[in-house]
């Protein structure tokens, strides 16, 4: 997988589990454990960071939003357990202009025990989330956001961070031994954080690729015909059986919480009576965005030391 190199240099590996897989409940399809990779990253990371500068990641969020700060905590949790440092910075809305913000990030820019900078979205709306984003340092972009660092995705250079859910999909596929060359996959969601990236990495290791949206035409069948399908439409459960044809591969990037309580994703329960592998909701795409972030802060203070 050409997008894990510079991971594999610093000592990353992707584990095969394709002898380690389970199934859905009755049914042929396997499930694509993020859980269980996620996992195996933050051991791989406990291991790696003997001798070397232990990672730091610093966290910036703004407002209240109970769903960002549950993800803040998950990432900080996982930090912990690798071993890595985190600092938090949650900041009041109301104390706080969008210049302070960006002086902060300029601050954290420029302290060298600061590996990655991690502003957690969404930003409330009086603020401007592009001046925010585009205040940090490419070097420090862990989320692989910024243009420059979507740039050398896009001329698949890799050299830079890479977009942690989508790179994350990635390294679950190539885990459990799923042959991208050639395949046609189809990418349900146009956003620069998932869709484009995600096409792009599908791309790089030879997959032809094919992007739908909320404006794509026959949506159904152009699913119908794809042996890999990516689903970050942003809808809940939208991706039913009817649009996936016997032995697809089934990536569900969605997250919701429906009515009674409960998580879903943007694939029906359905699709795995059709489909020969998919990931779990919660416990799938979920787990890997984390453990990327993880390996992107490591390779931000890994690769920086050894340039010293």
């Amino acid at each position: 997988m050409k997008a894990f190199k510079r991971a594999e240099s610093n000592g990353f590996m992707i584990p095969d589990l394709t002898l380690d897989c389970a199934y859905f409940e009755n049914t042929k399809c396997k499930i694509l454990d993020g859980k269980k990779l996620s996992n195996n990253f933050v051991q791989q990371s406990q291991t790696l960071i003997n001798g070397r500068k232990i990672p730091c990641l610093a966290v910036i969020l703004i407002g209240n939003d109970p769903a960002s700060k549950v993800y803040v905590n998950n990432k900080i949790k996982i930090f912990k357990e690798a071993g890595f440092l985190s600092k938090s910075y949650i900041l009041n809305e109301d104390e706080y202009s969008e210049q302070k913000i960006i002086n902060l990030i300029e601050s954290l820019n420029n302290d060298e025990n600061i590996n990655g900078i991690l502003v957690q979205l969404p930003l409330p709306k009086k603020f401007n989330s592009t001046n925010i984003l585009n205040s940090i340092l490419p070097s420090k972009d862990v989320d692989g956001f910024l243009a420059h660092n979507m740039g050398s995705l896009a001329t698949g250079e890799f050299n830079s961070a890479v977009a942690c859910t989508p790179f994350g999909v990635m390294v679950l596929l190539h885990a459990y031994g799923i042959q991208l060359s050639g395949k046609n996959a189809v990418v349900i969601g146009r956003s620069n954080i998932v869709g484009k990236p995600m096409g792009l990495l599908l791309l790089s290791d030879d997959a032809t690729v094919t992007f739908a949206h909320s404006k794509t035409k026959n949506l159904k069948e152009i699913c119908q015909s794809a042996e890999i399908i990516i689903a970050a439409a942003g809808q809940p459960e939208m991706i039913t059986s009817d649009y996936v044809s016997n032995s697809a591969i089934v990536v569900d990037v969605g997250i919701h919480r429906k009515i009674d309580g409960k998580l879903c994703g943007d694939v029906h329960p359905s699709v795995k009576e059709k489909a020969s592998a998919l990931t779990p909701v919660p416990g799938g795409v979920g787990p890997m965005t984390i453990a990327m972030l993880l390996l992107n802060t490591a390779l931000s203070a890994w690769d920086l030391s050894n340039k010293k």
